[in-house]
């Protein structure tokens, strides 16, 4: 009877070779579709993480936009008061003072003035309000200046609007 036992442990064994080629390939395939979404889970974060590092970074770069946005107006307010008290001395040079200060302040949060007079119109930078005939000028220069323009880390916050040169 031994030998009997030792044949169906055989043929036992024979039919579990028989069904692990095809177990063999099903967990290869399983395995493999697991890696798979391992590695899209994967690439799927590192882009999430890097969209929230920049969109952290953004945020402490230009957090502050609307606050320096809405200081051009007093900057503005400033050159207003300068241009038209030119007989009070005292008065001229505190406003100075204070107008100095303010583009300090400025400077310091990387509100950059863009310049315009004698510089290339540029329609990214600057809005034109007015053309005037001027055969000096190279045609598409900047003549005059009548509001400043401002950028924010290079991010444009408020256009120059201007007045350009034509032929």
């Amino acid at each position: 009877m031994e030998n009997s036992e030792v044949n169906e442990v055989n043929t036992g064994s024979d039919h579990l070779n028989d069904a692990e080629p095809s177990e063999t390939e099903a967990l290869k395939k399983e395995l493999q579709e697991s890696q798979n979404k391992y590695l899209y889970l994967y690439a799927e974060f590192d882009t999430f993480k890097k969209r929230t590092i920049k969109e952290r970074s953004d945020l402490i770069k230009f957090g502050h936009e609307n606050f320096a946005r809405e200081l051009l107006s007093v900057a503005d307010n400033f050159d207003r008061a300068l241009a038209y008290t030119k007989n009070q001395d005292a008065l001229v040079e505190g406003i100075k003072m204070v107008r100095q200060q303010l583009q300090e302040v400025l400077s310091r949060y990387n509100v950059q003035v863009i310049k315009t007079v004698g510089e290339k119109f540029n329609p990214e930078l600057h809005e034109a309000v007015g053309q005037e005939k001027n055969s000096e000028a190279q045609e598409g220069s900047i003549l005059t200046e009548l509001q400043k323009g401002y950028t924010l880390h290079g991010r444009l916050l408020r256009p120059a609007k201007v007045v350009v040169a034509i032929k």
